[in-house]
């Protein structure tokens, strides 16, 4: 038919529309309709043709109304070159100061955008030449600083808020200048369909009920977004849940909408209760709060429910063949398929009844999902309470068939999951549809992995089994409640999800990125303090009053309005062993013999007037004279110190691995347990830390100065004080 209407000629771009029209167009029951206006040339630009695909998606099922489409995507409009002249001079004159400052700096792009917006059927590159013609005619050709490139904004004249936007390529590596979170999820940024026009997602099936059902929901919903959090309760969240965290909570809050916190409840052999209480509070930590907290548990009676209705639709079957039979990519095809409906229904009943061992019968669904696995299973036989349900079930269903029903029940718009599901979105889609009901959309994201860790549930086990680590929260694990015991602080998880960004493709990142979120954070909530990791005494021969000063200490030096603590300043004081040297090497520039060094805060110079040492040759105590700093030589260094101070542990944490990939047997042949680092952790028991930080509660953070972020474990007890460092100052470069 296209063809007569050509006749013998095509011209290419007619034959660009068409064939861009057979590779874009999925429903192919419109197809013939538009080859028509293209082949009339009605349809002459691929402007019109993506309006008129658009237009054809949003209007699956009724017959389309002509002339509705013909307005929709141009047809007959003609746009004559004197329009094009007269839209561009007004977007010049428009801009016309600012290009007369700018000159070629200015953004031509805005010109083009304005252009378009007012001629929307004009061709681009006539737009494009008549701007390009303007623009000379205004501003002359172009001189020697219009081919200067622009100066680019320094960064120390970002706001904070700015310095915060980075971006990142798939390798790990950010740089700068990207949009926050919520802007990456927020309206059309991430292309996502509006609630209610699921079908103008791309492999969404379009039924007969399709439309009604989507009219129901938006009854139901208001036309609000609508995604859920789903984490199996048999294990402890990890980094790459914060991602979903942030993805799934993060969508509905830029989208003024809801999101649900469903526990995937449908395996009771491995769900504890503290794994329930866990979840949720590491949510809410992250700084999310669940529209409601529901259980695919919830939902049991009206699963089973479907599943008889699936039978009787011919959908599913009973089948006796074993998990090791229907294993695999090309497992034989089940000789139960065609079981007759009736059958099938009592054998099912015989199940709930309980009359079949584990193994020795399942539900089936007839359909083979993308992977190729075919008919996958809908329910099993376990024979385990349920930490909800009790011994009400001895069948429970599985993720293939709860998943979708569940979001479908809860009416969510969006069902956001990570890559290695995109396999079973055909499945999602025609289990909906094989019911009747309405039907979501699954949407994909790239998985966040981190280098130099484990994540899975069995290998943090063994882990815990072969004591590597203490439990799920030890600091040098990557589960959420192991960082927010090292001292994470919410907002940095936070931040590196941002900076990770809403990505298709897989993320694996350096732990160094993570930390350098967390120093950001906690250089502006960290209220600093002065510890000494390795004490050496230090008695003031000349100390200038007969008891304890008091030296007020801003919190944060950079920001004095933030307030300021007291810490006592006595005859004794203790500094770092490090600090002190019996000879000045060049370059060094702190305490020696002949070389004085300044008390941070305290407004004294010390200088060593005598070297106390054991029976050994070791240093154990310093006596030194003290002069105002005001009166002194500036010394070449300023040290910190402790005086009256409190005892306390300090726990120091390096990688937890050697390899960037311990699971990996091209790295580790002998397995992740033969990775270990031995100096993971190095606990110094004699510490000591000013007094101001006394009243500190367990999560508590602090910046000693000159050593690091550190943050109150809860082991910490009366009288003895115990702190994790989270991350250093300075990101070590050996790391990086």
């Amino acid at each position: 038919q296209a063809r007569s209407a050509l006749g013998p000629a095509l011209d290419k771009a007619t034959g660009t529309l068409l064939y861009n029209t057979a590779a874009r167009l999925k429903d192919p029951k419109h197809l013939g309709f538009l080859v028509d206006y293209i082949a009339r040339r009605e349809i002459l630009t691929d402007l019109q043709l993506s309006a008129a695909l658009e237009y054809v998606k949003s209007h699956p099922l009724e017959p389309l109304d002509v002339a509705d489409f013909e307005q929709a995507c141009g047809v007959g409009v003609c746009i004559t070159p004197e329009q094009i002249e007269e839209a561009v001079e007004a977007v010049i004159s428009k801009h016309r100061a600012e290009l007369l400052a700018e000159r070629y700096h200015f953004n031509m792009g805005l010109l083009m955008g304005e252009a378009r917006n007012r001629l929307r059927w004009a061709d681009g590159k006539t737009i494009k030449n008549e701007v390009d013609l303007q623009v000379l005619h205004l501003l002359g050709p172009k001189t020697e600083a219009d081919l200067e490139k622009k100066p680019k904004v320094a960064k120390a004249r970002l706001a904070p808020a700015e310095k915060q936007k980075v971006d990142v390529v798939e390798n790990g590596d950010m740089g700068t200048e990207t949009q926050s979170l919520l802007e990456q999820l927020r309206g059309e940024a991430l292309k996502f369909h509006k609630p209610g026009e699921n079908y103008k997602t791309e492999g969404y099936v379009v039924t007969p009920n399709t439309m009604a059902l989507l009219k129901q929901h938006l009854a139901i919903t208001g036309g609000q977004v609508r995604t859920r959090f789903p984490p199996e309760p048999n294990g402890i969240l990890h980094i790459g849940h914060a991602k979903a965290i942030n993805f799934n909570f993060g969508y509905a809050k830029a989208n003024g909408g809801v999101c649900f916190l469903r526990y995937d409840d449908t395996n009771p052999e491995k769900e504890e209760e503290k794994y329930f209480t866990a979840i949720r509070e590491m949510v809410e930590w992250l700084g999310y709060k669940p529209y409601a907290v529901t259980h695919a548990s919830d939902y049991f009676d009206q699963l089973y429910t479907w599943a008889l209705e699936l039978i009787r639709r011919g959908q599913a079957y009973v089948c006796h063949q074993k998990v090791e039979e229907i294993k695999g990519h090309n497992p034989p095809p089940s000789p139960w398929r065609d079981r007759p409906v009736e059958e099938s229904l009592v054998l099912f009943e015989d199940m709930r009844k309980g009359k079949f061992g584990e193994g020795e019968a399942t539900l089936r669904m007839k359909l083979v999902m993308e992977d190729g696995k075919m008919d996958p299973v809908a329910y099993r036989v376990k024979f385990t309470p349920h930490h909800r349900t009790g011994d009400k079930w001895c069948i429970y269903p599985t993720y293939d068939y709860t998943h979708c029903l569940c979001d479908s029940i809860e009416h969510i718009t969006h069902s956001l999951c990570t890559k290695e599901f995109q396999a079973r979105r055909s499945s999602y889609f025609w289990l909906c549809n094989a019911l009747d009901v309405y039907c979501p959309v699954q949407w994909e994201y790239g998985r966040l992995n981190l280098l130099y860790t484990v994540v899975s549930k069995r290998k943090i086990i063994r882990l815990v089994e072969t004591g590597a680590v203490r439990d799920w929260d030890d600091p040098r694990l990557f589960t959420l409640t192991a960082l927010r015991r090292r001292g994470f602080p919410p907002e940095a998880i936070n931040n590196f999800c941002a900076r990770v960004g809403v990505t298709v493709a897989q993320a694996t990142m350096e732990p160094h990125l993570l930390e350098a979120c967390a120093r950001e954070v906690l250089n502006e909530q960290a209220p600093r303090a002065m510890a000494v990791l390795e004490p050496l005494k230090v008695t003031i021969i000349n100390f200038p009053a007969p008891k304890a000063l008091e030296v007020l200490v801003p919190n944060f030096p950079a920001n004095e309005s933030h307030g300021f603590h007291k810490v006592p300043f006595h005859q004794t004081v203790y500094i770092e062993e490090t600090d002190f040297r019996e000879e000045a090497d060049k370059g060094y520039k702190r305490l020696a013999p002949g070389q004085p060094v300044g008390l941070r805060h305290a407004g004294y110079v010390i200088t060593v007037q005598n070297v106390i040492k054991d029976v050994s040759g070791r240093v154990i105590e310093l006596e030194v004279t003290c002069t105002k700093s005001d009166v002194a030589e500036k010394p070449k260094a300023f040290i910190h110190w402790v005086s009256e101070p409190l005892a306390c542990e300090v726990r120091l944490y390096e990688r937890l691995f050697l390899h960037k990939n311990p699971e990996d047997p091209s790295e580790v042949p002998d397995g992740f347990l033969s990775d270990l680092n031995p100096d993971s952790l190095r606990v110094v028991h004699n510490a000591l830390v000013d007094s101001s930080v006394h009243s500190a509660r367990p999560f508590d953070k602090f910046q000693f100065e000159r050593l690091g972020y550190f943050s109150v474990d809860p082991d910490s007890e009366e009288g003895k004080m115990v702190f994790n460092r989270t991350v250093t100052l300075k990101e070590d470069p050996g790391k990086a």
